[in-house]
């Protein structure tokens, strides 16, 4: 089957934007492969679950059903980290519920000197991180751990800056698109109506930061107000807030 023949099926299935993007990155095409796609595409399965990969600050990222696909939204969070970092800053971070390992990779490629951790509590996720630090030449300067940020001795080091994208989102929230029906539910859902995550990080990442140090949380839409509460509560200090490009409230900056 050609191409072009895959495209037209492709985008009857789908949209345009869909089919090119699948049959420029993908090499050959068979009548069961076309299908199979086809079937996927039917089904609202995101086209980086099908082609397998998605670009996030730049950079290429490996990605499958164990993971998030990485977001745009998510690179505001990126965007704030590399801000406050100065020059000479080289900090060393944490990344909590790394996923595809996108966050981390993308601050230590863009910030010189800095290393960290990359931590999930998925297997799955960590292999996937694993591909993706070692493709992108990061191997001696992330490590990918195995931990669970709901275990207050899950680290022993300190570090100067935390960030997460951790789940969020309540169960029954109907502004769940049908593409995370494909996502890993481990990385959606949390317990207490989406803040369960933020509760946890809020008690435990005092003993992971150093004095001075930040965190910076993705958090969802209208979640603001709550996720600062957890976190002032248990006696973090709130720094501000930064916006989406869609202009909602995107990402939360404490300070120890």
């Amino acid at each position: 089957m050609t191409i072009n023949q895959a495209f037209e099926i492709l985008a009857r299935v789908g949209n345009v934007h869909d089919a090119r993007v699948i049959t420029e990155n993908t090499q050959k095409f068979s009548r069961i492969k076309v299908w199979y796609i086809a079937r996927a595409l039917k089904h609202g399965v995101p086209v980086a679950k099908i082609i397998h990969h998605k670009w996030f600050y730049g950079l290429k990222f490996y990605t499958n059903r164990h993971t998030l696909d990485p977001r745009p939204d998510t690179e505001t969070l990126v965007a704030a980290v590399i801000a406050d970092c100065g020059k000479d800053a080289k900090p060393y971070i944490l990344d909590l519920g790394t996923g595809t390992g996108c966050i981390i990779a993308a601050l230590v490629k863009n910030i010189p000197g800095t290393s960290g951790v990359a931590a999930d509590v998925s297997r799955g996720a960590l292999r996937v991180a694993r591909r993706n630090i070692r493709n992108l030449n990061l191997d001696n300067v992330v490590r990918v751990m195995h931990r669970n940020f709901n275990n207050p001795r899950a680290f022993t080091e300190k570090f100067d800056v935390i960030v997460s994208n951790p789940p969020y989102i309540a169960r029954g929230d109907l502004r769940v698109n049908t593409g995370a029906r494909h996502d890993p539910k481990r990385a959606l859902y949390a317990k207490n109506n989406g803040y369960a995550a933020y509760e946890s990080i809020a008690k435990n990442a005092h003993k992971w930061i150093r004095s001075g140090g930040k965190i910076y949380l993705e958090i969802g839409d209208g979640m603001s107000k709550m996720v600062q509460k957890i976190f002032t509560d248990a006696g973090w200090k709130f720094n501000r807030v930064e916006h989406d490009l869609s202009g909602i409230q995107r990402v939360l900056i404490f300070e120890k």
